[in-house]
């Protein structure tokens, strides 16, 4: 039985950098395991986010994930209030809840320094506590993100509101971002009441002491109401696994039927537990057909605008999941493997991109291509090209039981 192994950086495509030379991160970045997969595999380009829709990790994971987000997507937040435990009605509408750091009118830090999990918890319950009724309800996450339960919210059109995600606005006025649409007072009051009774906590008075930024503010967007999709075992015939640290991966995962694995030291930043990440992979394939391993850090450092830590997060993707993962498999299963990200996160803009990514694979029954690097700028050489991203999966797996050869589409 082939094995079959997606692995995602989050946000590691870019645009060329002048500290660079004009070169991307990727381009820069010593990657020798992923460059072997396109040596001995296929490179190609993937448009992961549908015209006209937000390039939004939700709607990119949704199509490497082989749904077509046009037909599927109904929001961020329900996907992570999958993976909390929030049961949710047909009419109630969820929001990401974000802990903030706001000083004036301008929004500072979309992650509030990227508190950790204990301190945003007491945060949030106390926000649950002062602003919760049985309309709203506020529940904890992991570090800056958390939820919102809007009860019965799609009666008053919330989850049609317009929301902006606060890392898509940092350094801009709070005033001229907030939600818009029918009812958007309801939410508005909530995040502006937020302020105060935040501001006035004795874990901000800590922060702010030792120079670090308070979460001094609630930021609401992402909202939508509960999905209704295929488990992915119904529609592609395997069972699998998803390893990933934060709460929208691992909701999307619980929502398609697929074996969620927590990881000790995961924590969606710099700081993650590659290795351990890579460890469960393994570990999940002596089980499983199919394991999808997902990787924050390169995202985040695209959002902070910090080329070094975006580097750093790339080559230890690189060498301590993917060349893991490889050296483990490569006497042990048939398999197939397809390394890729979920969208760009340039560098200069600090926000996501729907322009189009490279991904490679390589593994049984893959012929070996002609291109000698995973990077952008190679991946344009490629005559591969899916337009619909979530045709992607399909092709992927699709020689489990079929006697053909790789014909991507053109």
């Amino acid at each position: 039985m082939t094995k079959y192994i997606v692995l995602v950086a989050d946000g590691m495509a870019d645009h060329p950098v002048d500290e660079l030379n004009m070169r991307t991160p990727l381009e820069a970045a010593r990657t020798p395991n992923m460059d072997f997969i396109v040596q001995n595999g296929y490179l190609g380009q993937v448009k992961t986010i549908p015209d006209k829709m937000n390039p939004a990790s939700d709607v990119a994971n949704l199509s490497i994930m082989g749904y077509d987000p046009a037909r599927y997507y109904s929001g961020r937040a329900p996907l992570e209030a999958a993976n909390l435990g929030i049961e949710m009605e047909e009419d109630d509408v969820a929001f990401r809840c974000n802990l903030i750091t706001v000083e004036g009118d301008t929004l500072l830090d979309y992650s509030a320094g990227h508190i950790k999990s204990g301190e945003a918890e007491k945060l949030v319950r106390l926000i649950d506590q002062k602003l919760g009724s049985n309309k709203f309800r506020f529940f904890p996450g992991v570090s800056y993100r958390h939820l919102l339960l809007a009860k019965r919210g799609a009666e008053l059109k919330l989850q049609n509101l317009k929301c902006l995600a606060p890392h898509d606005i940092p350094g801009q006025s709070i005033k001229k971002n907030l939600p818009k649409g029918d009812n958007a007072e309801l939410i508005i009051k909530l995040m502006l009441d937020s302020r105060e009774i935040l501001s006035a906590h004795e874990i901000n008075q800590v922060r702010l002491d030792l120079k670090e930024n308070p979460a001094n503010m609630i930021w609401l967007w992402g909202q939508g109401v509960k999905p209704k999709m295929p488990e992915f075992k119904n529609k592609f015939g395997l069972s699998g696994s998803v390893i990933s640290a934060v709460d929208l991966l691992k909701g999307l995962g619980r929502i398609l039927g697929l074996e969620v694995i927590d990881v000790e030291g995961a924590t969606g930043y710099y700081d993650t537990n590659y290795a351990g990440k890579a460890e469960a992979a393994v570990r999940s394939l002596e089980r499983n057909d199919f394991v999808f391993v997902h990787v924050e850090a390169p995202d985040e450092a695209g959002h902070n605008g910090d080329l070094r830590e975006k580097i750093a997060a790339i080559e230890r993707f690189d060498q301590l999941i993917v060349g893991h993962i490889l050296e483990y498999c490569k006497d042990k299963y048939d398999f197939r493997v397809m390394v890729l990200p979920d969208h760009a996160t340039p560098l200069e803009l600090k926000t996501h991109t729907a322009e189009i990514v490279p991904f490679a694979i390589y593994g049984k029954d893959i012929p070996k291509g002609e291109l000698c690097a995973y990077n952008e700028k190679e991946a344009r050489k490629s005559r591969v090209y899916f337009k619909n991203g979530y045709q992607l999966m399909e092709y992927f797996i699709q020689l489990k039981e079929e006697n053909q050869s790789f014909n991507p589409t053109v």
